[in-house]
């Protein structure tokens, strides 16, 4: 595997979070919820993403079998 400085900066960083909340994911997680409401910076919510109809052959005899 190739050595990456960036990715071992990150890592090394995780690796401190977890353990200042003593490697709890639900320690890790109540943190950064309380991180995000102290933020003042804008968060983004892109909503559900919504799979496109399955116009497939099969899927489309399916449906019209159905309809019968």
């Amino acid at each position: 595997m190739i050595e990456n400085p960036i990715v071992e900066e990150v890592r090394g960083f995780r690796k401190e979070h977890a353990a200042a909340h003593g490697h709890d994911i639900r320690r890790i997680a109540q943190a950064l919820r309380e991180r995000e409401k102290r933020s003042t910076r804008p968060l983004l919510n892109p909503g559900p993403k919504y799979l496109a109809p399955n116009t497939s052959p099969r899927a489309v005899r399916s449906i019209n079998y159905e309809l019968r």
